[in-house]
C-alpha cells in the first residue's frame, strides 16, 4: 500500500517519508478500511513532532488518527456484515503505530464508526477526534438546554464541532477568537457572539453577554486561559478542557474556583469510557443523518505532500480540517 511514515521524531520535512509498505491483515476483532481521505489533527503533529517529550510507539509510525473510507476485510470475531459498509475511523493511532495517512488501515472494529448514506468521505475525515472531543466536552455533564457556552479558540476543528453542538442542544453559545477570519468562521458555525480574547475588557463583555457567568466553558488552552475562565466561569459552573499546550502544568486559582463550586473536566477521547464514547459518536451520526453539522475544510492536499499538510495544521493558521485527500 501507498503510505506515509516517520522512523524518527522532528520537522516534518525532515521526518515524513512517502512510499510502498506492505497492506496491513486484520486481526481478532479488527477491521481493515480503504480509506478515501484522512484528517491531519494537532496531536499528530505533536506526535510527529515529539513534542511535549512524546515518544515513538514504534520504530516507524504511519500518522493519522482520523478518516473515512470502506470496510474490504474484517478479522475473526467481526460479522462478515461490516464488509463493504462505509465508515469514519477515530483513533487509529492511539496505542498503535498504523494510522490513517495510507492506502488502508487496521483498528479495533468499535473504532470504525458506520458513515450515514449522505455524508461524503470526505466529511466524515473531518469527525473523529474533534468531534467526539467535542461532544465530551459539551455534554459531559448532561444537557445545555437553556444554558450558556463559552467556547475558545473558536475557529479550531474541536470549538467548531463544539459551537454547533451546544447550539444545537438549546444553548446560547459565547465564543472567542483574535483575528476577524476567525471570529468569522465562530459565526459561521453558529455563535451567538464572538469576543477577542486579547483585549483587556473581555472577561467583562463575556460576563455581561452571558447575564452573569457562563454555565459552560469548553477550553482549548486550559492554562493559558485560566485568568479568563475563572473570571467568567457562572456559580456551579464547569471548564472542560482538552488542551493546554502553552502552559503545560497550569496552577490552578483553588478558592476562587472552589467557592463558586465549579468543575473542572479534562477530556480526552484517548481516555473517553467506551459508553461515553458509544453515546457520542451515535449522537454525531444522528446529527449527520440530519445535516445538522458542517465540516470546513482548509485544504485537501495529496498523501505526498503529507509534510506540507501537517505544517499547515502545525502552524495555527489554517481554518478547518487539513485533509489527505485524492
Amino acid at each position: 500500500m501507498r503510505a506515509a511514515w516517520y522512523d524518527r521524531t522532528g520537522p516534518a520535512a525532515d521526518v515524513l517519508e512517502v512510499g510502498e509498505l506492505p497492506d496491513p491483515e486484520p486481526g481478532i476483532g479488527e477491521v481493515r478500511v480503504r480509506l478515501h481521505a484522512a484528517g491531519v489533527n494537532p496531536a499528530d503533529v505533536k506526535r510527529r513532532a515529539g513534542a511535549g517529550g512524546r515518544s515513538m510507539i514504534g520504530p516507524r509510525v504511519v500518522p493519522g488518527d482520523d478518516g473515512a473510507g470502506v470496510v474490504d476485510r474484517v478479522g475473526p470475531r467481526v460479522p462478515t456484515a461490516r464488509l463493504g459498509t462505509r465508515v469514519w475511523v477515530h483513533s487509529a493511532n492511539h496505542g498503535r503505530p498504523w494510522g490513517t495517512a495510507a492506502e488502508y488501515v487496521v483498528v479495533p472494529a468499535d473504532r470504525a464508526v458506520p458513515l450515514p448514506d449522505g455524508t461524503s468521505f470526505e466529511a466524515g475525515a473531518c469527525l473523529g477526534v474533534p468531534a467526539l472531543t467535542a461532544h465530551r466536552a459539551v455534554f459531559g455533564d448532561g444537557p445545555v438546554a437553556g444554558k450558556t457556552v463559552l467556547v475558545t479558540g473558536g475557529a479550531g476543528a474541536v470549538a467548531h464541532y463544539a459551537i454547533e453542538l451546544a447550539k444545537h442542544g438549546g444553548a446560547t453559545v459565547l465564543a472567542t477568537a483574535s483575528t476577524p477570519e476567525k471570529q468569522a468562521a465562530a459565526l459561521a458555525a453558529g455563535a451567538d457572539e464572538v469576543v477577542d480574547y486579547r483585549r483587556p475588557d473581555a472577561a467583562a463583555d463575556l460576563v455581561a453577554l452571558s447575564g452573569g457567568g457562563v454555565d459552560r466553558v469548553v477550553d482549548v488552552a486550559f492554562g493559558a486561559n485560566l485568568p479568563l475562565t475563572a473570571a467568567v466561569i457562572a456559580p456551579n459552573g464547569t471548564i472542560a478542557g482538552y488542551g493546554s499546550d502553552a502552559v503545560p502544568e497550569p496552577t490552578l486559582p483553588f478558592y476562587a474556583l472552589m467557592r463558586r463550586g465549579v468543575t473542572i473536566r479534562l477530556v480526552r477521547v484517548f481516555s473517553m469510557p467506551p459508553h461515553a464514547l458509544r453515546a457520542a459518536a451515535e449522537h454525531v451520526n444522528r446529527l449527520l443523518a440530519d445535516d445538522v453539522l458542517t465540516h470546513p475544510i482548509a485544504a485537501r492536499l495529496p498523501l505526498a505532500e503529507i509534510a506540507a499538510a501537517h505544517e499547515m495544521a502545525e502552524n495555527g493558521r489554517a481554518i478547518g480540517k487539513v485533509l489527505l485527500a485524492g
